[in-house]
C-alpha cells in the first residue's frame, strides 16, 4: 500500500498531482485477466469483455433489477422505467462513448497494438450493464433506510463489531453492494463471483476507496465502491489495472470509469423527464425549452415539435438526436482530457467538460427532475413506506444471523429465516473465524439477501415477517 497522504482528492471524483508517480497506461488499465488472477480467456467470435457482458446479463442480480426502484418505487405504470430499463440505455450510451473514443485513441496512436476500438465499447457497455446491480430495494432509499436503522435500532449490534468494519454497515452502498456481488456473491459465491476481467471490474468502480475513508470527513461523505470485506479483491483489481495510488485505500478512477458516469449522465436527463411527462407530472413546453440548446436546428426538428402527436412521442422520437449530441460532446471532452485522465488530474467529471449546451442542459434537466419528478407525494408516501419496510427486514433478519454466529439458535422463527437466507449459503469455515469476524459475516451475508430483493419481494416479506400476508403460491 502507498503511504496514507500521497496525494488529496477534490470533489469531482479525480486525483490531484502526484509527484514522481507514472501516469497510467492502457496496457494495463485494459487488462483482461480475470479475478483471481486468472488467465484471459478469448474464444472464437468472443472476447474476454464480451464475455463479461454476457456473464452480467444472464445473471439472476442482473434479472432481479427488473422489479426494483429507478425513480418511482412500485410504479404501476408499465412506460415508466425501473433499473433494468435504465441499465440497458445506459450500457447502449456507454458502449458508443467507449467504441468513438477508442476510435479517436486508435486513429492518434495511443490504443495498445493488442487493443481494438471495440474493446473500449465492450468494457465500458459491461460496466454500465453492473453500474446499479447492487441498488436494494427502493433504490437510494433503500440504501438510506439501511443506514439509519444501523445507526439508530442497530446500533447495539455495531458494538459488537471492530470500529474498521462498522463503516460497511453505516455507510450502506448500493455501488460497493454491486462490487461485492460482481467478485463475490454471484455465480461463485466466496470464490471470486463472477470472475470478471479486472479491466471491466476497474471501470466498474465509480469511487474507488474504501468505506473506511467514506465517512463524514471524506470529500464525498457516504460514497464509496468497496466494502472493507471486499478489501483483497479492491486491491487486487487496482494493481491489475495500474489505478494511481491516492493514499490509503483510495485510488484514482479508470478513465474509462468517467465514460461510464457520462452515459449515466446523460440518460437520466432524458429518462427522468420523459417519466416525467408519462406521469404527467411535467409539461411539454418546459421540458422542450430545457432541451433546446442541444437540438439541431433543422426542419425535421421543428416539424416533429409542432406536430400534434402526444407528448411523450415527442420526447421519445427527440431522445436520439439529444443523445447523439451529448455522445458527441462526451467524446470530445474525454479526448481532450486523455492526458490529465491518464496522469489522473482532471479535476471535476466529464460531464463538466463537455460543451456549455450539453452541460447546461444535463444539469437542468436534473433539477427540473428533482424538483417535480422526485417530490411528487405518491414518491414520498411510498419512501416513508419503504423505511418501515427496510425496518420490519432488517428487525428480523439480523437478529437471526447474531444467533446462527453465535451457535445458539434456539429461536424456531430465526432458524426458520437461516433457512430462508440459505444456511449453505454462509461462508465456509465460520466455526474457526473469531466472534467478531463471524458476527461481521454473518450480517454481511444478510445484507446480501436484504439487498437482492425486488421492491416487491421486499414489501411482501416485510408484511410475512408481521404475520399480515397474504400466502403466496
Amino acid at each position: 500500500m502507498p503511504p496514507a497522504g500521497a496525494g488529496s482528492f477534490s470533489s469531482g471524483g479525480e486525483c490531484s498531482h502526484f509527484n514522481d508517480v507514472l501516469t497510467m497506461n492502457w496496457e494495463q488499465l485494459l487488462n483482461k485477466g480475470r479475478l483471481g488472477q486468472r488467465g484471459a480467456k478469448d474464444e472464437s467470435g468472443r472476447t474476454a469483455f464480451l464475455r463479461d457482458h454476457d456473464k452480467i446479463i444472464f445473471s439472476g442480480a442482473f434479472r432481479r433489477l427488473a422489479r426494483k426502484t429507478q425513480v418511482h418505487p412500485l410504479a404501476t405504470n408499465d412506460h415508466v422505467h425501473n433499473r433494468l430499463t435504465h441499465s440497458l440505455e445506459v450500457s447502449c450510451v456507454g458502449r458508443t462513448l467507449g467504441i468513438q473514443v477508442g476510435e479517436r485513441l486508435h486513429a492518434l496512436g495511443l490504443l495498445p497494438a493488442t487493443a481494438n476500438p471495440t474493446d473500449l465499447g465492450d468494457i465500458v457497455q459491461s460496466a454500465c450493464l453492473a453500474h446499479d446491480i447492487g441498488n436494494p430495494p427502493f433504490g437510494h432509499t433503500g440504501e438510506r433506510a439501511i443506514r439509519a436503522w444501523f445507526q439508530e435500532r442497530g446500533q447495539r449490534y455495531l458494538a459488537l463489531l471492530p470500529e474498521a468494519r462498522q463503516s460497511d454497515l453505516i455507510y450502506f452502498e448500493g455501488n460497493a453492494q454491486g462490487f461485492r456481488i460482481l467478485t463475490k456473491s454471484e455465480y461463485h459465491q466466496y470464490q471470486d463471483g463472477m470472475r470478471l476481467t479486472y479491466a471491466t471490474l476497474g471501470t466498474f468502480l465509480k469511487y474507488p476507496w474504501l468505506s473506511a475513508q467514506a465517512g463524514e470527513h471524506s470529500a464525498r461523505p457516504g460514497k464509496y465502491s468497496a466494502f472493507v470485506s471486499e478489501a483483497e479483491a479492491f486491491l487486487e483489481v487496482c494493481a491489475a489495472t495500474g489505478l494511481r495510488p491516492q493514499g490509503e485505500g483510495r485510488f484514482c478512477r479508470h478513465p474509462l470509469a468517467y465514460l461510464m458516469e457520462a452515459a449515466d449522465d446523460f440518460c437520466y436527463a432524458i429518462i427522468d423527464l420523459e417519466d416525467g411527462l408519462e406521469m404527467d407530472l411535467l409539461h411539454w413546453d418546459e421540458v422542450y425549452a430545457l432541451l433546446l440548446p442541444a437540438l439541431p436546428d433543422s426542419p425535421e426538428v421543428r416539424k416533429l415539435v409542432h406536430s400534434e402527436m402526444r407528448d411523450g412521442r415527442k420526447a421519445a422520437l427527440l431522445r436520439g438526436k439529444i443523445i447523439e449530441r451529448f455522445i458527441e460532446a462526451g467524446v470530445e471532452a474525454f479526448v481532450a482530457n486523455h492526458d490529465a485522465l491518464l496522469a489522473g488530474t482532471m479535476r471535476g467529471d466529464l460531464l463538466h467538460h463537455c460543451e456549455p449546451a450539453v452541460s447546461d442542459v444535463v444539469e437542468n434537466a436534473k433539477q427540473l427532475a428533482r424538483g417535480k419528478v422526485f417530490e411528487h407525494p405518491r414518491k414520498i408516501e411510498l419512501e416513508i413506506g419503504a423505511f418501515e419496510v427496510m425496518g420490519a427486514l432488517l428487525d428480523g433478519l439480523i437478529d437471526a444471523v447474531l444467533s446462527h454466529a453465535l451457535g445458539n439458535v434456539r429461536n424456531y422463527r430465526h432458524e426458520r429465516i437461516i433457512d430462508l437466507i440459505g444456511r449453505h449459503s454462509f461462508p465456509e469455515g465460520l466455526a474457526r473465524m473469531d466472534e467478531q469476524e463471524r458476527i461481521y459475516q454473518c450480517i454481511m451475508r444478510a445484507l446480501d439477501f436484504l439487498a437482492g430483493m425486488t421492491d416487491n419481494y421486499a414489501t411482501y416479506l416485510a408484511k410475512q415477517f408481521s404475520g399480515m400476508a397474504e400466502t403466496r403460491y
